[in-house]
């Protein structure tokens, strides 16, 4: 199993678009840079076929120290969710769908 890292996403715009790999990695860095800045806005972030990114809010809770039992406030934060789109949860379980042609909007 192999981690995709943005070396390998920018090698795969190379090699597939044909711009020199500079221009493909900086490509990719502001394709991130326009995701992350709309994820930190509060928006949702959809890629057809793919999924979508969403930020939630979590309230402040009380947790507990399992080793001493110690109850602990915990405070609100905003989490980073992923939902899949069928297309991608239909590849990952190995059933048709292509990744490649997506029907419709994949949710």
């Amino acid at each position: 199993m192999s981690t995709v890292t943005r070396a390998t996403l920018a090698e795969q715009i190379y090699d597939q678009v044909g711009l020199s790999r500079h221009e493909s990695a900086d490509i990719l860095e502001d394709i991130l840079e326009r995701m992350a800045r709309t994820l930190e806005a509060g928006d949702a972030l959809k890629i057809s076929g793919f999924g979508t990114f969403s930020v939630r809010q979590k309230g402040q809770r009380t947790g507990r120290n399992p080793k001493t039992g110690v109850e602990v406030p915990i405070l609100p934060r905003s989490v980073l969710v992923f939902r899949p789109s069928q297309l991608l949860r239909a590849h990952v379980n190995g059933q048709s769908g292509t990744m490649d042609q997506p029907e419709g909007d994949g949710e």
